[in-house]
């Protein structure tokens, strides 16, 4: 068993530290913010994944999870440092890493004995460097401590399944003790043959950019590839899933729509973007997958003026506003512009979201909030399918087009079959397929 301090209680730090004590480790959560520990203790979780209230319960139940504001307390009882505090996108693309720096100033004022020193946010090359020397610096006298990168590869809505049976841990370390504490933590892993990849600190901070900058690619990838296939009458979807039988491609994110959004791939297309052009790169390839992905809301907003061309006055029902299913997380979401750009054009809008209502209602309290997706649509005269909800994927048709004004939908995730939707007497447009 390991001793373990997770600073940061977000989305990155509960979920690892939960899934850290489910290994059987004693895991200590410290946040500065005092009403997200209260409510962690009476067993109010903060952020919305599925199955993360009975992952937490079930360890503090066991004495393995706990809660706490006092990183000098955590500090005391543990002997593994992980840096789990969020790294925001500043106004010029990189990677803030103001908390971190932060942190690591106050663990370096507090160190008393030997630790491993873990940085599990995703951050720029070289910042383990840099929070090794802001330790150092702050400490009253010098005490021995290792640095280790030790990204994480949780995708929202999944991330516990991702984090107990993962496709790989990346862990980079200077030293051979501070390797063998890493490897102790993750043992549990090895039972299910997960790969190790061991290496030097600075590629394992840039494996994370790497994999994310690919996949953003990728997205925007068939996006263009949709936005062709509208121009030249091919299907987009039969093109996705030919490609994906390649085997040096691949069938995952290979689906057109309305790109990526969320904390992670808008956040580190940016900041790789930006460490390459401070280590004197171009990566042009990742800066043209960020311009296309900024530009699909418009793409949506054109086929909705096809549509209606004059939306003025006119009542426009959005289904979804997280930037993906399974998720209350609305950063950086296609739902943000698209509210924008309706507002612009003098559209009444009508929203629905399974989970994320609350948060959007933080950013855009005008909005009428609906009761359910039938609710939204009533009285709409353009429907937009925006977030691929289960619930959105099996909606009453027919219901649907008896509730209407107009009888428009526009499926940005082209979760509907064409002739379905003809059927029901639906002015039906999708991304990248006939209309039928």
């Amino acid at each position: 068993m390991s001793r373990i301090c997770m600073i940061g209680t977000g989305y990155v730090g509960l979920v690892s530290g939960a899934c850290l004590a489910d290994f059987g480790h004693e895991v200590w959560c410290v946040d500065i913010n005092e009403k997200r520990i209260e409510d962690l203790h009476e067993g109010i979780i903060p952020i919305y994944e599925p199955g993360l209230d009975l992952l937490v319960r079930k360890n503090v139940d066991g004495g393995r999870l706990f809660f706490t504001t006092s990183l000098e307390e955590a500090m005391d009882t543990t002997d593994v440092i992980f840096i789990a505090v969020q790294t925001p996108m500043s106004d010029t693309g990189e990677a803030d890493l103001t908390f971190v720096i932060k942190v690591a100033e106050e663990v370096g004022r507090l160190m008393k004995k030997y630790y491993v020193i873990v940085t599990k946010s995703t951050v720029p090359v070289g910042t383990s460097r840099m929070v090794k020397k802001a330790i150092s610096d702050a400490q009253p006298a010098a005490i021995e401590f290792d640095m280790a990168s030790n990204p994480e590869f949780l995708r929202e809505g999944s991330s516990i399944e991702d984090f107990m049976r993962p496709d790989r841990v990346v862990i980079g370390t200077e030293t051979e003790r501070a390797e063998k504490m890493m490897r102790e933590i993750y043992r549990p892993l090895f039972l299910l043959e997960t790969p190790m990849v061991h290496g030097s600190i600075e590629s394992a901070e840039l494996i994370k950019y790497a994999c994310n900058a690919f996949l953003a690619v990728k997205i925007s990838y068939i996006n263009e590839i949709s936005q062709l296939a509208d121009r030249v009458g091919a299907d987009v979807s039969l093109v996705a899933r030919a490609m994906g039988l390649d085997k040096r491609i691949g069938p995952k994110f290979l689906h057109a729509g309305l790109g990526f959004g969320g904390s992670c791939l808008p956040k580190d297309t940016n900041a790789i973007a930006h460490i390459a052009k401070e280590a004197g790169s171009d990566m042009s390839i990742v800066r043209a997958a960020i311009a296309v992905n900024a530009s699909l809301p418009g793409v949506a907003m054109d086929k909705a003026r096809e549509m209606l061309p004059d939306l003025n006055g006119r009542t426009v029902a959005l289904l979804g506003l997280s930037f993906k299913p399974n998720t209350d997380d609305s950063r950086d979401a296609p739902a943000r512009p698209l509210v924008d750009m309706f507002h612009e054009a003098g559209a009444t809008l009508r929203v629905h979201d399974p989970v994320a209502m609350d948060n959007f209602r933080e950013i855009h309290p005008e909005l009428m909030y609906c009761d359910g997706p039938y609710h939204a649509v009533e009285g709409a005269d353009l429907t937009l399918l925006v977030t691929e909800w289960n619930e959105y994927r099996q909606l009453d048709l027919s219901r649907v087009a008896d509730l209407v004004a107009g009888k428009r939908f526009l499926d940005c995730r082209n979760v509907y079959n064409v002739e379905m939707m003809a059927e029901q007497g639906l002015d039906y447009r999708s991304f990248g397929r006939p209309r039928g």
